[in-house]
């Protein structure tokens, strides 16, 4: 019997800025074309950050995430996750405020603390 397999792609990751690599998608027409072609290249779902488009820093506002939200529903009928990473320093509310507004299919909230194994990256993040 084959094994089902759901591929996620999380095109922007959490943490990365522009600093670190210049194929990060940052506009929001970036980062759900990057989301399409994901679904495109067989992802079921799309697990998705907003960024700041003037600094590529993440971004939590649901304004951040309409266009997004907008453009990947139009082009794709994968799974949207929206994530609720923010940054260390926002409640819990503020981080889930996108995924109370949009109710997504699927939104991921970490209760616990993280570990991104930044160290060998901060020379390039700024």
């Amino acid at each position: 019997m084959a094994r089902k397999v759901m591929i996620t792609c999380a095109v922007t990751g959490a943490i990365h800025t522009p600093s670190m690599s210049p194929h990060l998608p940052v506009t929001p027409q970036q980062i759900a074309d990057a989301a399409i072609g994901a679904a495109e290249a067989g992802a079921a779902l799309v697990h998705i950050h907003a960024r700041d488009p003037q600094t590529g820093r993440p971004d939590q506002s649901p304004e951040a995430f309409t266009p997004i939200l907008q453009l990947v529903k139009q082009a794709t009928d994968a799974v949207v996750n929206i994530t609720t990473g923010g940054a260390p320093t926002m409640t819990v509310q503020e981080r889930v405020r996108p995924a109370e507004q949009f109710k997504p299919e699927v939104a991921s909230l970490n209760m616990g603390s993280m570990n991104f194994g930044l160290y060998p990256m901060l020379s390039r993040f700024s």
